[in-house]
């Protein structure tokens, strides 16, 4: 049996249910379809706003081919027997281009949306795209001027009851029983906005309760979520904990549990450029100076993940979180820069030392600027004695050596220099 939000997804505008400056009377989508002409767009918005839906509905109000692709999986190969697909089709330029829907448009990169391009120019296929993500940073630059952009809102609280009370009264199984909407605070509180996550939470309650009457109430839907933590929040709160366990178990040094954290983001559907992020900034952070290359291998797997696309590149990231997790761990760096940041919130401006500042003008040079400054290049081993903070922060330590091999070593060559006497 297929799931609620699946039984209850519109089949016709008429039926579609928020966004309405798009597909209301004499809105712009609206007209588009009505003419029976429609060109390339995007579709923009949050999750369960209805972008699939208004793609399925706009193919089958105008009769054409309909393909599907999801980002996540899709790569060069399967964009191009699409549209070769789309040219040999025999209704190809009669009723007008087949339309090629891709979910999550935002995770194709740059090659895979290049394939697109010409496609979309010649008008073999029309494409519409469906993106969480602003397509302004995310789509290149060629195929967004081609297409038109449209945004999708959060569904607001009319239409999401809308929803609920068309779901109780409509669906095949739902409608087979007594069920009350008693309270309705924590059912839109949850959803967020979703229709998608709206409808599961309900039948989730609906299923909790058994055979009998349904009083659906907001204590009842908090007690069915709070017993089911892993449903409708891959959007939501488990987004951020599932990231988190993820870095922890790097910084802890448990690389089979950071490919486990690694893997549930990945076959949830995680954006990868988001996981890469988090792998540079941990590289930084968490293994910094014990291990510098941490910090090349894990922008090396960010640029692998540009480059190829999903899914391969859950092997990259993979490569980067085993070699971070199992790193020699130093977080001196970000101690440090935490420390200084303290430092300038407290002490405010202060005076950058004469003798360190540029002099370009002869003024400059008659006031100071720049005077007595040494250049440690001229210097035994590029180091001579010289003030670099300002005065009222002389002698201050911001950066301290952590106990790894390598910020030892770094700690003894720069003793050894600050002790020499000449």
């Amino acid at each position: 049996m297929q799931p609620l939000a699946e039984r209850m997804r519109p089949r016709s505008l008429d039926d579609y249910v928020g966004q309405q400056h798009l597909v209301g009377q004499g809105a712009v989508l609206r007209r588009m379809i009505d003419s029976g002409r429609i060109s390339s767009f995007i579709l923009w918005g949050p999750p369960g706003t209805g972008k699939t839906t208004l793609a399925q509905i706009v193919a089958s109000r105008l009769e054409l081919p309909f393909s599907t692709l999801s980002a996540v999986t899709a790569g060069v190969k399967e964009v191009r027997d699409v549209i070769d697909r789309a040219k040999a089709n025999p209704l190809f330029r009669t009723k007008g281009s087949p339309i090629l829907f891709i979910d999550e448009i935002h995770r194709f990169n740059k090659a895979q949306q290049d394939s697109l391009l010409g496609a979309v120019e010649r008008g073999d296929i029309t494409l519409i795209g469906a993106t969480t993500e602003n397509p302004s940073f995310e789509v290149i630059r060629p195929l967004l001027s081609r297409m038109q952009v449209y945004v999708l809102n959060s569904l607001g609280k009319e239409d999401l009851l809308k929803l609920v009370e068309r779901a109780i009264s409509t669906d095949e199984i739902l409608s087979r029983r007594h069920i009350e909407l008693k309270e309705n605070t924590a059912l839109l509180r949850f959803s967020g906005g979703d229709a998608r996550k709206l409808l599961n939470i309900l039948e989730l309650v609906v299923e909790a309760c058994g055979d009998g009457d349904v009083s659906i109430t907001d204590s009842l839907v908090t007690e069915c979520l709070q017993q089911n933590p892993l449903a409708y929040d891959k959007d939501g709160e488990m987004h951020y904990d599932i990231i988190s366990a993820f870095i922890k178990s790097v910084r802890g040094s448990d690389p089979d549990a950071a490919l486990y954290w690694l893997a549930r983001m990945v076959q949830a559907g995680e954006d990868p450029a988001f996981i890469a992020r988090r792998l540079i900034i941990s590289a930084s952070e968490d293994v910094g100076l014990a291990n510098p290359n941490a910090l090349l291998i894990a922008n090396a797997a960010f640029d692998a993940v540009q480059k190829i696309g999903w899914p391969e590149g859950r092997i990259p990231l993979a490569e980067a979180t085993v070699y971070l997790a199992t790193s020699p761990k130093s977080n001196s760096a970000y101690m440090g820069i935490n420390t200084a940041l303290e430092t300038v919130n407290q002490t405010g401006n202060l005076p950058v030392p004469l003798h360190l500042r540029n002099a370009p003008t002869s003024l400059m040079k008659d006031l100071g600027y720049s005077a007595g400054y040494k250049y440690a290049h001229d210097y035994q081993d590029h180091y001579v004695k010289q003030q670099y903070l300002p005065d009222e922060l002389k002698d201050t330590t911001f950066w301290t050596a952590q106990n790894n091999q390598q910020e030892l070593k770094i700690k003894e060559r720069l003793d050894a220099l600050k002790s020499r006497t000449d």
